[in-house]
């Protein structure tokens, strides 16, 4: 026997007629469609690794790890605008199970506790990471699907960095053996360092002359020039590098629409941009008051070299200024602003060198 419950003017069970989805709308009256692969599955992800650790005394140790993962059935869009087969459509997009990734990663790692005032953590990766899409929206058309196969935009991916080294050190400064007054001055404080060093990031230049491929909007790349080389090296340049402008050349055009007839021989996040390289530095110490009332004193710095980071340059091959870096890599992270979106400039890697004081109160 059903019940019925009556619910603010709405009775449930629904009827057959409640249930029904709304009829589409004509695709000539329609100006907005999202739609999906009606065989759409959900993505996976297969991982493994593999480490050996290896006991150094008894207060250090180091380890070596191999890590893979390999994702597939990834979600990536395909982003029309006004295609010309249906001119009622403004803007469509189309979300399909077309990208897969390949992750492989070699791990070094040294541990040292705090011991006789030192505490070293140190870790060092070498990685590859290739993919269709690293995203799977279209904020970024470099990820989009584009016509022409599921391997057109297979290449690095947006945040494969090869070569990666941190290492943290906090050390506790010895008590002199003096005089009392010198000891209280002295004595009780640490000081910790940080520093950071990775390869450069990829760079998928984007050729401005196009926006269109086959219909769909795409990060239609050039093609390559054969004998000229892809870097300019000189000091003139910010961060001593730039993009050669005459290393690449637009895709052949249709002559009737002006679209690419294909996409370009340039491959996907093929070029680099820069690498970086940081050093942060804070000294501190603690001061007992009353049992168990302290102030802390710190002193931090980062970035005490105050050596520069650039970001990433300019993409837009046939537009100014391409191949120029014009950003810090801090402004680049920040979104063109320092401290805008992002980290605290004081936090953000790759900013000058700044200084802060702070002293904390601790019960």
């Amino acid at each position: 026997m059903g019940v019925q419950v009556a619910l603010r003017n709405t009775v449930f069970p629904y009827t057959t007629a409640q249930i029904q989805p709304p009829a589409i709308p004509s695709i000539a009256s329609t100006q907005f469609i999202f739609t999906y692969n009606p065989h759409l599955q959900l993505p996976y992800t297969l991982e493994w690794n593999l480490a050996l650790e290896q006991a150094l005394g008894k207060d250090q140790t180091v380890s070596l790890s191999y890590v893979g993962a390999s994702g597939r059935r990834l979600l990536q869009t395909s982003y029309f605008s006004s295609p010309p087969s249906n001119p009622g459509v403004l803007i469509g997009q189309f979300v399909d199970n077309t990208a897969e990734s390949n992750y492989n990663a070699l791990q070094a790692q040294f541990r040292r506790r705090l011991s006789r005032g030192l505490q070293v953590l140190a870790s060092y990766t070498w990685s590859h990471s290739i993919d269709d899409a690293s995203a799977g929206s279209v904020a970024n058309s470099s990820n989009g699907g584009v016509p022409g196969g599921a391997d057109e935009n297979r290449g690095n991916s947006d945040f494969d960095i090869r070569h990666t080294f941190t290492a943290g050190i906090t050390y506790d400064l010895p008590v002199p053996r003096s005089y009392a007054w010198v000891r209280a001055l002295a004595g009780g404080w640490s000081v910790d360092s940080f520093i950071l060093a990775r390869s450069a990031a990829p760079v998928d230049v984007e050729d401005e002359n196009f926006f269109l491929l086959n219909e769909v909007v795409a990060s239609v790349r050039p093609d390559i020039v054969p004998g000229q080389s892809f870097y300019l090296r000189s000091s003139q340049y910010p961060g001593g590098m730039a993009l050669n402008p005459l290393a690449f050349t637009d895709p052949p055009a249709d002559p009737v629409t002006g679209n690419p007839l294909r996409q370009g021989t340039l491959s996907r996040n093929r070029l680099r941009g820069f690498g970086a390289s940081q050093l942060d530095f804070a000294v501190h110490r603690e001061f007992v008051i009353r049992e168990p009332w302290k102030i802390q004193f710190r002193a931090e710095m980062f970035n005490v070299l105050n050596h520069p980071n650039f970001g990433q340059p300019s993409v837009g091959f046939g537009a100014g200024g391409f191949g120029v870096a014009t950003q810090t890599l801090g402004q680049y992270l920040s979104g063109g602003a320092v401290g805008g979106g992002a980290l605290n400039p004081l936090y953000q890697i790759g900013g000058p060198r700044s200084i802060q004081l702070a002293l904390k109160l601790l019960f």
